[in-house]
Formats: C-alpha cells, structure tokens, sequence
C-alpha cells in the first residue's frame, strides 16, 4: 500500500485530468510530499498563494497574478523570498499563467517543480486534495474475491479451498468483472460508501487450484476488469451438510450485517454443498438485494399475502 506520496506520483496521476506541464525542477520530483502515516486526516495539501500557513503546493491562479503583478519589483523578489522559504513541494500556475524569470531561476536554485495548468485555480485545488484524500483515509483489506456482478461489488469469503476463486471464473464467464483477487483493499470514500480496489501486483490476476495464475484481461478481454468498485454486498460461502442446509430459515434467510470500515454492509450466507449452482445464487442474491434498497422485501410481501389469505379464510 502507497503511504508515502512523492511530487512524481502527484504528477503521474494528474497529468492529463489538470493538463500538467512541467516547467522548471525535475528534479524536485523525488521529493515527499507527505507521508500519509503522519499527517492528520485533514490535512490540506494545497492552496492558494500563502505565506503564513503556506501548504505544500502552492497554487498561483489569476487572483495571485494579479497581487503580484501589482508589487514593485522589490516587492516582487521579497514576495519570492517568502514563498520559497517555506520550502514549497511544488508550485502549480493556473490557466497556462506563464511563470516570471525570477520565479523560474528561484525554483531551480531550490529544486522545486513549477508547473503550469490549463485549468482553472478551484479545479486544480478540488482534484489535488481529492487526491490527498485517497491516502489519508482509513484503509482495510479483506481476504476473499471482489467482483462487479450486475453492477454491485460483490465480495466473496468463504474458507480456503471452498471454491471462491472457481466461482468468480464462472461469474466472469457469464459476463461479470473481476476488481481483485485474494487481497482486495477497501477505502471509505463518504460516509456510507466503501470502494474496493485491487493492489498493483495482483491487479487483473486470478488464481484458480489447478490452474495457476491466469491473467482475466488476456484471457476475457478489457471489460472482464475493472480497477475498482463500489461494495455493496458480501458473500460468504460456508460448507454445509444437507441437514444443516435444512434446518436454515427457509423464510426470511439470513439478515447480517459486516462493519467494514464504519459502514454496516449486508452479508449473506451461502451454503456450498453438492448440486449447488452457486454462480447463479449468486447472481440471484445480488437482484434480490437491489430490490431491497429500492424498498421491495419478497418475504414481507409473501407474509403481507399470507395474513390477508388467513383473515379471509370463511372458517
């Protein structure tokens, strides 16, 4: 997991959405820009033009041109002074604002990346601390296979060997995506949402008993995965005996719920036994689940018909 987030990493990933050029310190690139196990959930990577409780990135839109086009040139070299004595991580000039000579030659001297932006100042400042927050939120990861399947995140759990890798191979072959296997991690991204996501070194890659390692992009095609999800639903595949299978509430099924960082997720049970087509339970668990959050419950309906069948029975 990326805890530590250099200027480069910044750059790599908000190049083409803030039309990123870089200018002058390449190589201030390798310099941390925070690192996430320090820093405050809070905490604001960037902002504008600021002297007295500068932040990380300086931003400098047209509102910053301006002030500083209208100081003398003494002015002007002091006013640099004070923004690099805070030991900016970066400098981003906003709506393709063409940096001064001296502001140029100031950032060598420090080996601080300048960059200039085609985008307005509020965009870029929204999509870096956006970004930010990606790695200061609290993370978990979950042992099991993170799918899409109808458009749900759907994680399968269940005890090594049970058959969740071979279930998420017939899920994908009927049309479903893979998110990650094994080791998905998760993020909360809003009070009551969760997104799942696959780590680098195992993103697109499924390992089935048998066969090994195989690689769903090369085998299924681009839409067989996805880099991440929404959770909405877990599975959990538990080996039954048929004389457990039957003593289940065959009525309301099971009603859990999993605290996955703060947000109670719905988990359902699934028996693994013999003749069992647990692709298509899973399929029919997660329509059944989406008919539940628009407010339809078959099992309250089926008790609503029964008691209007006892109350008009004439005996």
């Amino acid at each position: 997991m990326l805890r530590q987030v250099r200027v480069a990493d910044l750059y790599d990933s908000l190049r083409e959405r803030l039309g990123l050029q870089l200018v002058t310190g390449e190589s201030g690139l390798r310099h941390i820009l925070y690192d996430a196990t320090d820093l405050p959930r809070d905490h604001i990577i960037a902002g504008p033009l600021n002297y007295i409780h500068p932040t990380p990135i300086q931003v400098i839109g047209p509102t910053e041109k301006k002030y500083l086009s209208g100081l003398s040139p003494k002015e002007y070299l002091h006013a640099l002074d004070r923004l690099f004595s805070a030991n900016p991580a970066a400098i981003i000039l906003t709506l393709k604002i063409a940096p001064t000579e001296d502001l140029l030659s100031r950032a060598e001297e420090t080996e601080t990346p300048v960059f200039t932006s085609t985008v307005r100042d509020n965009i870029v400042l929204d999509n870096l601390q956006y970004y930010a927050s990606k790695f200061l939120t609290q993370k978990a990861t979950l042992h099991g296979v993170f799918l899409e399947v109808l458009g749900s995140g759907v994680l399968i759990t269940g005890h090594s060997a049970v058959g969740k890798s071979e279930l998420a191979l017939e899920l994908i072959t009927r049309g479903h995506t893979l998110v990650a296997d094994d080791a998905p991690e998760f993020t909360r991204i809003a009070p009551d949402l969760v997104s799942g996501s696959c780590p680098p070194l195992l993103r697109e890659l499924l390992e089935v008993r048998g066969l090994g390692i195989l690689d769903i992009r090369a085998m299924f095609g681009d839409t067989a995965v996805k880099r991440s999800e929404t959770l909405h639903l877990i599975i959990h595949l538990k080996r039954m005996k048929q004389s457990e299978i039957a003593t289940m509430d065959r009525l309301q099924g099971p009603n859990r719920q999993r605290d996955v960082l703060g947000v109670e997720i719905p988990i359902i049970t699934v028996p693994v036994a013999p003749g069992r087509n647990l692709a298509i339970l899973v399929e029919t668990a997660v329509r059944n689940h989406k008919l539940k959050r628009k407010g339809y419950n078959a099992q309250q309906m089926f008790i609503e018909r029964q008691k209007k069948a006892i109350e008009s029975d004439p005996q």
